[in-house]
């Protein structure tokens, strides 16, 4: 079984320090060198904007300043790392949820006004965007282990039942990740099982170029966990802790449009890895 030891801590943290964002070295920080909380909030409150909502590059592939929804589910997850799921944030981004939430319960994948910044080429929207399960059920399933109390968390904890009562529907990579979030954090864990037994065989089949059965189950005690047997599990895990790159860092597997944004998701990706390592039991620390 491989395992990491504290040498390779100390290489990420100095690959870190040379090429990672601020919020990214304190999340470090905080998760592998004993640091507070307080300066990964601080660093965090810059990518909020006024009407309670993220952007301004939080998810590195959307470089404009207005919120957007996927912006917010990396926002609930710092927020949660931090200890911080009663911060007032958590608040105002159900609000601002509420703002872009179309009739039947949902919020869309993007935004219009993703057209008014540069983006990665993926980021595409219609006039009029559809509400999505991803990121819908992701944002519920985190406004759920953060115990929000919010109407907007009813509304679409109800979208999302109604999409998951269907059968035979496909999904995509982020749909599956955005259904298991859900399904992991959803209070009604009777009926989570139910839909997780039905849709277990689309969630085992998506296929990716850029995700392995890892990301899919980055904790054992996920629903994800499920969808492989151990020895593929085990086998990833030895897999990624091998790929360490000789700096310190995890490299990505996807398209780099503008130089900055491979600097930007290999400091995210290093946390990432390492934290999905030490849930495994894989750092030797």
């Amino acid at each position: 079984m491989r395992t990491l030891t504290s040498e390779h801590i100390e290489r990420a943290w100095q690959f870190m320090l040379l090429n990672a964002r601020v919020i990214d070295r304190h999340r470090f920080a905080l998760h592998f060198r004993g640091g507070a909380p307080a300066p990964v909030l601080a660093a965090l409150r810059p990518y909020e904007n006024p009407d309670g909502g993220y952007g301004n590059a939080l998810e590195p592939d959307l470089r404009g300043t207005a919120s957007q929804p996927v912006p917010a589910q990396h926002a609930l997850e710092i927020l949660h790392e931090a200890g911080a799921d009663h911060d007032p944030a958590v608040t105002r981004i159900a609000d601002h949820l509420t703002t872009v939430t179309t009739p039947d319960g949902g919020v869309p994948f993007v935004l219009p006004t993703v057209r008014d910044a540069p983006r990665a080429p993926w980021w595409q929207t219609p006039d009029d965007p559809p509400a999505a399960i991803n990121p819908t059920a992701t944002l519920a399933g985190l406004l759920h282990r953060a115990r929000a109390d919010h109407p907007w968390l009813q509304t679409a904890t109800d979208f999302c039942w109604r999409r998951l009562d269907r059968t035979g529907a496909e999904l995509g990579p982020y749909d599956a990740l955005a259904v298991l979030t859900f399904l992991d954090h959803v209070p009604d864990r009777d009926r989570a099982e139910a839909a997780f037994t039905r849709h277990r065989g689309a969630l085992a089949s998506v296929r990716s170029d850029h995700h392995t059965a890892l990301d899919f189950a980055p904790r054992p005690g996920g629903l994800g966990a499920r969808l492989h047997p151990p020895h593929t599990i085990d086998a990833e895990l030895d897999a990624l802790a091998d790929a360490q790159h000789d700096d310190g860092g995890w490299d990505i597997d996807f398209p780099v449009w503008t130089p900055v944004t491979r600097h930007e998701w290999r400091g995210l990706q290093t946390v990432e890895r390492l934290l999905l390592l030490r849930a495994y039991g894989r750092l030797d620390t």
